[in-house]
């Protein structure tokens, strides 16, 4: 009838169209109205939408999932979350790695735990910290779903239960990191889990990385609270988690392999009667230890295998794992002891770093590091050789990239180049390329003899101010396609909103779609579906698939311009207002061409729109069985 109201609020026109089921693609229009799908097929009429969007020559999805973020902390600050949205993100999972903030602030007895576990765990500054800790105003995990409905928040948040949280919430901080919990706590930790998911959290996180440390004093000599629990506690944790069939997202210990699969083996429905979802970080192609990803994917197939009977699903990182260091702060440093001490000192505390590098004792243990397996003969020379390493840093200057520091010549250069340049000059008094380079050249030790020299004189002026970067992992292109592709992996390590200033892996999910597209238009449509409906029906959301009557979460795609993009030419490093400091970032040019959440626009040909971040797009997704009857075991 003429003059009555349009049936749909928003009409995409003409895409090729990817439901997110792995189906071959094919075109047609999307109709939105009221925040949900309301039709799709060919030839819908423009006349019935208030806004038509032409969507010719481009791939119309469903809105991408993040399944490894740690958002918890930018959520409070800047709720919008612009850096996942403009990379097509429109859900995200959160309270990773046994972290989150579920249970509030809970600054007790003079603990900030927030402060503590984030700090050197995710490389997030602790003013930025203690902002996100001043702002809880809840202390119970019911209270912290329910505060999302007053966020303008900009993609669906998902949270899970975080174990270090709940360790401190059932024990105190003091007592989480000292010892195994009593009997009542254990069953206080139950009762909280189960509790969390009857309100409807999707799964409970925990962290066994050796080299996740606590920040304040005194404890920077101690791990996160998680590390703590015996096997007997994951035990009967994970129990809970499997009677309501959530999923327990984990990390290895990495340096106990009998751990490693007594831990994982829990994922076993022949052993315990009922399987256990279970996801882990990582399997990446780790540069110094290729038997890594190998023995991953071997663990993945075993436990997948009828003969145990679990569904266990390690994460995978589509990107080479490119990790910026200032000066050691940096996550590979805590993993080698003499350059953990460094990281114990705050960021800004360049006077304690200092003191510590010109003790002549910690010197001597740098060098032993630093040589560990380079020279003599030996085990832990056969080790490196056969690229069996026990850490990720290589210790080869060739490998180290100088991003910036005072010295302008040295920037995009390895430090190989400019050791061998300081050799030159040492030698001729030749060969600096500047009156800034033969300053800084006539600072060092003569003669510098040896790689090792160079880069700690490099740590002792520079501290801070010398930004470098390495690719630890994912080197071989075509290994990390592989991955990608496995079947048993999930594509999704992207620790999104942690590692401030080392990290830009926003765009993991483009990287994807980059390499299926490689491969063809199916293979395309298989990445759509591994990054939206697969790790939705893993983790229990309603959410990724372009149905009808499925929430509007869309994402519009330019093939040209991600055949063409570059994720090296997108990093930039920015100061960020929010956090009042710098952050590592990748903003891809034109790839994504439109963003919309729960039938909201927010991305829309390179910027956001007017109401993203005044008006709430995105919602707290729970478990889509939360509102069902307790397990009857639980029951019982």
């Amino acid at each position: 009838m003429e003059g009555s109201s349009p049936r749909w609020d928003t009409l995409f026109r003409n895409a090729l169209v990817f439901d997110g089921s792995g189906a071959p693609p094919r075109q047609q229009d999307v109709a939105v109205a009221a925040g949900r799908i309301a039709a799709i097929g060919p030839g819908l009429a423009a006349a019935e939408a208030r806004e038509v969007i032409d969507a010719a020559g481009r791939w119309l999805m469903p809105g991408l999932l993040d399944i490894h973020t740690h958002f918890d902390l930018e959520v409070e600050i800047e709720p919008q979350l612009p850096e996942a949205v403009r990379h097509g993100t429109t859900t995200v999972v959160v309270a990773n790695c046994s972290l989150g903030l579920a249970y509030g602030a809970q600054r007790r007895d003079g603990a900030d735990p927030i402060v503590d576990c984030f700090a050197r765990v995710e490389n997030v500054p602790k003013h930025v910290l203690r902002k996100v800790a001043d702002r809880v105003d809840w202390s119970d995990s019911a209270d912290y779903l329910a505060h999302f409905d007053r966020l303008p928040l900009g993609p669906n948040v998902v949270p899970m239960i975080p174990h270090s949280m709940l360790r401190i919430e059932a024990m105190g901080f003091d007592n989480s990191i000292s010892r195994d919990a009593t009997e009542a706590e254990l069953q206080r930790m139950e009762q909280l889990v189960d509790k969390g998911m009857r309100e409807g959290y999707v799964g409970f996180s925990t962290d066994a990385l050796p080299f996740h440390y606590l920040a304040n004093r005194p404890n920077t000599h101690k791990t996160i609270p998680t590390q703590f629990a015996p096997y007997s506690e994951l035990k009967r944790l994970t129990g809970v988690v499997r009677r309501w069939d959530r999923v327990w997202q984990a990390t290895p210990p990495k340096d106990d392999k009998f751990a490693i699969f007594k831990n994982f083996l829990l994922t076993s429905a022949r052993l315990h009667g009922r399987r256990l979802k279970v996801t882990a970080v990582a399997a990446i192609d780790v540069t110094t230890n290729g038997s890594i990803v190998r023995l991953g994917r071997l663990l993945s197939r075993i436990l997948n295998s009828r003969l145990v009977g679990g569904l266990f699903r390690f994460q995978a990182l589509s990107a080479p794992f490119k990790i910026w260091s200032d000066g050691v702060i940096t996550p590979i440093a805590e993993e080698i002891p003499v350059l953990r001490r460094l990281n114990e000192c705050d960021l800004e505390d360049r006077e304690s770093r200092a003191k510590i590098m010109d003790d002549p004792a910690w010197v001597a243990d740098f060098r032993r590091m630093w040589w560990h397996g380079k020279r003599g003969f030996g085990f832990a020379r056969l080790k490196r050789w056969l690229r069996m390493d026990d850490n990720v840093l290589t210790r080869e200057l060739v490998d180290m990239t100088i991003d910036r520091c005072p010295v302008p010549d040295w920037s995009g250069e390895t430090m190989q180049a400019v050791f061998e340049r300081l050799r030159t000059w040492q030698l001729s008094g030749q060969g600096a390329r500047s009156e800034a380079e033969a300053q800084a050249f006539a600072s060092f030790p003569r003669p510098t003899e040896d790689d090792c020299s160079f880069f700690l004189h490099l740590l002792r002026r520079f501290d801070t101010d010398l930004r470098w970067w390495t690719v630890t992992a994912n080197r071989d292109p075509l290994l990390t396609k592989t991955l990608l592709s496995d079947p048993l992996l999930l594509p999704g390590f992207n620790d999104s909103g942690a590692h401030l200033t080392n990290m830009a892996f926003y765009d993991g999910n483009l990287r994807t779609l980059k390499f299926a597209q490689e491969d063809g238009i199916d293979q395309v449509a298989r990445a759509v579906h591994r990054l939206t409906q697969e790790p939705a029906e893993f983790f229990g959301l309603d959410a990724g698939c372009i149905r009808i009557g499925a929430q509007a979460d869309l994402v519009v795609i330019d093939p040209r311009a991600l055949q063409a993009y570059d994720p090296d030419a997108s990093v930039e490093y920015i100061y960020r207002d929010v956090f009042e400091h710098h952050q590592l970032v990748n903003r891809p040019a034109q790839v994504v061409a439109q963003v919309m959440i729960a039938g909201h626009l927010a991305w829309r040909d390179g910027a956001y729109t007017p109401m993203f971040g005044r008006e709430r797009f995105g919602r707290v997704l729970r478990h889509r069985d939360h509102e069902a009857a307790a397990p009857a075991a639980l029951a019982a």
